[in-house]
């Protein structure tokens, strides 16, 4: 089952953005600020993020990761990323979509676009240990494993 890029980023509160420099030095730092702008493209707020610019300038491959805590299932995607900085036509039309997420609280000084070229589902391994688990099993378990208290209407 392939999993929805855009579904999975709405679901996800931070997606993790792994980039190398120029010399092959990994990096990866979470990012809270990002959106699935649409099948092929996704948008990622650079609000603190310096090594992963530089990064990105020098060396535009990246992979992208995020997950439902609770459901355990989420997205890798690979792709070319570039930096859009504020004189940038699409600037404007990105700026305030990712402000719909972050309202004025982010103080976002350029956008990581990413043309998605390859994606893949990431998958809890006991989905694959124990294919009988459904979802609300797995959100049921995760919330246990974790202490998150639900409380009833």
């Amino acid at each position: 089952m392939k999993l929805d890029i855009q579904e999975y980023a709405n679901k996800s509160v931070l997606c993790w953005l792994a980039t190398s420099s120029l010399e092959g030095e990994p990096n990866v730092s979470p990012k809270e600020i990002f959106l699935a702008l649409n099948p092929t493209t996704l948008l990622i707020a650079n609000i603190a993020s310096p090594i992963s610019e530089r990064n990105i300038r020098a060396n535009p491959r990246v992979c992208v990761s995020y997950i439902d805590v609770f459901e355990q299932r989420g997205c890798k995607i690979k792709g070319d990323a570039r930096v859009i900085e504020p004189a940038a036509p699409e600037w404007n039309d990105y700026l305030n979509q990712l402000k719909t997420l972050a309202g004025e609280s982010f103080p976002i000084k350029n956008i990581f676009e990413v043309s998605i070229s390859r994606s893949a589902n990431i998958l809890a391994p006991s989905y694959l240990l124990f294919p009988e688990v459904n979802v609300e099993q797995q959100i049921e378990s995760a919330k246990k494993a974790y202490g998150v208290k639900v409380e009833a209407d």
